[in-house]
């Protein structure tokens, strides 16, 4: 739902989807079997990545699996950036498991692969390129995601963004039927995750709240679930870098992703996210690291038509009253700040970006669905101009 941004409450018209179930906290991992068992299934087809079963993660988990009794069987073949390739073939491994409910472990790009695997069961003469079509399609698996990482909330929506990496595009996937209808949310799952990946997946949920109290589609709940995000993942961010065994740390941003997870799903997100998808979709540079390319860019971009978001931003951070009144640019500051203290941000030159690539990668991000959100709409010479100031410079 994303109404005007001047609507008045006296005019507007507010529908909120239910939100998921949501268990949170240390050691809620043990839950699993019987929130399974509430899905109607008894058996498990868990889709996950190498890197996890590496870390020791899967093997935890199917534990709690074995403990129970529950048939499953794993799928960890899914790439850092999804493509439809990878979709596909976990959707003809599922097929060949027969009927289960769909357990996403990991990041962002697990629980969006997994969304488009059970979409694609439920449809099986369907291919993951056919995903901008397959909205009105028949419903998917039930899904449970259980997150390993504290950034993309994609535990909170039924929709997912994977590659065609033939056309050298993102392609949306979703229904409302893959919106997991449990989201098991235990901050020890991200005790292990390294520093760098900390930075990138929640520098991801940081933008997911900013952009989501500048969007157009903003309205009173997304505002509500922005602004605690907001406040939360800006102070437990750094924490959680600099030490990945504080747990209390780990818990706040993982409860403040998915808090804004709920708010994008609301609002919608904006131009920071159209260029990080276009570059991670000309360059396979990952998704926070795009997002960190730009985003104080961007912010910059906008701050004429985004006033009374960013002072909710700087607020939300505790920030003090700025002498000159520009809230905006204390907004701006405060993010660069934490930019610099998680050592993210990269020029373009150094993620792969050639000179000569930043006009397809202007043209993509305009074109991208999210952009028409945001606050200040580009026109490609405009995004031309915020690539090439970040292209040689941190």
């Amino acid at each position: 739902m994303t109404p005007p941004q001047r609507d008045s409450l006296a005019t507007a018209s507010l529908s909120i989807e239910p939100i998921c179930q949501v268990e949170f906290g240390p050691g809620r991992i043990a839950l699993l079997p019987e929130l399974i068992a509430t899905t109607g299934h008894a058996r498990a087809f868990v889709v996950t990545d190498r890197g996890l079963r590496a870390a020791g993660v899967v093997e935890r988990v199917l534990k709690t699996l074995d403990s129970a009794g529950i048939e499953y069987t794993v799928h960890d073949e899914v790439a850092p950036n999804p493509s439809t390739g990878n979709v596909d073939a976990g959707a003809a491994r599922a097929r060949a498991f027969g009927p289960a409910v769909v357990v996403a472990l990991g990041g962002g790009s697990v629980l969006d692969a997994a969304k488009g695997i059970s979409l694609l069961v439920g449809n099986p003469d369907a291919v993951a390129a056919d995903a901008d079509h397959l909205w009105e399609a028949a419903q998917g698996l039930p899904v449970v995601a259980v997150p390993t990482t504290s950034g993309t909330g994609a535990e909170t929506n039924g929709f997912g963004v994977i590659e065609d990496t033939e056309a050298c595009r993102k392609v949306y996937i979703g229904h409302p039927s893959v919106k997991p209808r449990i989201a098991l949310l235990d901050p020890e799952l991200t005790l292990g995750l390294p520093a760098p990946a900390t930075a990138a997946t929640g520098l991801d949920a940081l933008v997911h709240g900013i952009e989501s109290l500048a969007s157009r589609g903003a309205n009173p709940f997304s505002v509500a679930y922005a602004t605690q995000a907001v406040a939360m993942v800006s102070r437990a961010l750094p924490v959680a870098y600099r030490d990945g065994s504080d747990l209390d740390a780990r818990a706040a941003l993982m409860m403040g992703a998915h808090l804004a997870g709920q708010a994008l799903t609301l609002s919608g997100l904006g131009l920071v996210h159209g260029i990080g998808h276009a570059i991670t979709a000309h360059t396979g540079t990952p998704h926070g690291v795009a997002l960190a390319a730009v985003l104080e860019e961007v912010m910059e971009f906008s701050a004429p038509a985004a006033q009374g978001a960013y002072e909710r931003v700087a607020r939300a951070m505790r920030l003090a009253p700025p002498a000159d009144g520009d809230w905006a640019g204390a907004a701006v500051a405060a993010v660069r700040e934490i930019s610099g203290a998680l050592d993210i941000k990269r020029p373009l030159r150094e993620l792969g970006a050639d000179r000569a690539l930043l006009p397809a990668i202007a043209a993509g991000a305009v074109a991208d669905a999210v952009t028409k959100n945001t606050p200040r709409l580009p026109v490609e010479a405009e995004v031309l101009e915020i690539l090439t100031r970040t292209y040689e410079c941190r």
